[in-house]
């Protein structure tokens, strides 16, 4: 079988990277631990993540056009935007650490990978 601990490391490694989210170095964490491991947990965990960074560029970018467009009234959208971003990573590494069976999916988001 595979290595409960190994498991919850790198899944929970994969979805911490967001949290480096300003730098593109963080979506290499997660492409990594979807090469180098053969732990199929692991790999969906990794695939996850990566999807998430996408989302948050994208939706990042959009609620950035809007505060500048609203010429900052919008800048509450902005504060909801990075609350959520941090919710739902804390909700992930929380459900990787308690659950490694099960590789944790991110709600209402678009899946490229």
């Amino acid at each position: 079988m595979y290595d409960a601990e190994k498991r919850k490391l790198l899944s929970a490694l994969s979805h911490g990277a967001i949290f480096l989210s300003t730098t593109f170095i963080s979506i290499g964490l997660p492409i990594f631990v979807l090469f180098v491991s053969n732990d199929p947990v692991v790999k969906e965990n990794a695939k996850e993540a990566i999807n998430f960074h996408f989302n948050v560029w994208f939706y990042g970018a959009i609620i950035g056009v809007l505060v500048w467009l609203s010429f900052g009234l919008l800048v509450p959208l902005a504060f909801l935007g990075f609350l959520l971003h941090w919710g739902l990573t804390i909700w992930a590494l929380f459900h990787v650490l308690t659950d490694a069976e099960k590789p944790f999916r991110y709600p209402f988001i678009f899946r490229l990978i």
